[in-house]
């Protein structure tokens, strides 16, 4: 429970750009086929939950421990 309290910005990062990537899909796309990531709704829902995961995890703060010598 720890672990997804710590990483929830990534998480919420993860799911956001996942319904981001099937939306762009769903209304852009690509239907000749012939775009790698657009051209499959999977492939674009996975691209998307990356890009998403990676973005919102810039935003996180690193905490760090003081250590007197």
């Amino acid at each position: 429970m720890n672990f997804l309290i710590k990483y929830k910005l990534t998480f919420l990062g993860v799911f956001a750009g996942a319904i981001g990537g099937y939306l762009y899909y769903h209304f852009i796309g690509c239907y000749s086929g012939s775009c790698a990531i657009t051209s499959q709704p999977l492939n674009s829902t996975v691209y998307g939950a990356f890009m998403g995961g990676l973005l919102f995890n810039s935003f996180k703060k690193e905490t760090t421990k003081n250590k007197t010598i």
